[in-house]
């Protein structure tokens, strides 16, 4: 049982280093939010699960965006130096509704730069996911990571 005065301490992984058995935990809370099925069994019948692994993992288990809504989340990033480029990332970030609060880039060495980004995701809005997903993709972002969230 989980101690309440227990420091909780989260990790944001890829979803490819996640075991199946929490994935399918995911699937079958997305089933019974939808009202695709009404029950536990039901929910855990359909995506191959034990009612028991359902209810050990359906607290620990949520998808990024889920609890990201609302609030802040720090980003950093390794770019190349490359006219624009931070301006283009500014844009991603607005189009998927964050709100940056603050942007700290180093000086570029060797045409590389460090840039952390603490952004709010818009509460009904924003996604994080997504976001991290359009980051990802900007031609000379060379890395990406949460460094943390509130």
């Amino acid at each position: 049982m989980e101690n309440k005065n227990e420091q909780k301490i989260y990790y944001v992984v890829r979803e490819r280093a996640v075991p199946e058995v929490l994935l399918k935990v995911v699937e079958a809370k997305k089933l019974l939010d939808s009202g695709k099925v009404l029950t536990v069994q039901e929910a855990a019948e359909q995506t191959g699960i034990s009612r028991s692994s359902f209810y050990k993992y359906k607290d620990d288990i949520f998808p990024f965006h889920d609890e990201t809504k609302g609030k802040k989340v720090t980003f950093v990033m390794t770019l190349s130096d490359a006219p624009g480029l931070l301006s283009l990332i500014f844009t991603t970030i607005a189009q998927c509704d964050g709100n940056i609060l603050t942007a700290h880039q180093s000086v570029p060495i060797n045409g590389v730069a460090t840039l952390s980004l603490t952004v709010e995701i818009l509460p009904g809005k924003g996604d994080a996911a997504q976001m991290m997903n359009k980051l990802e993709k900007i031609d000379r972002v060379q890395y990406l990571k949460v460094q943390g969230s509130d």
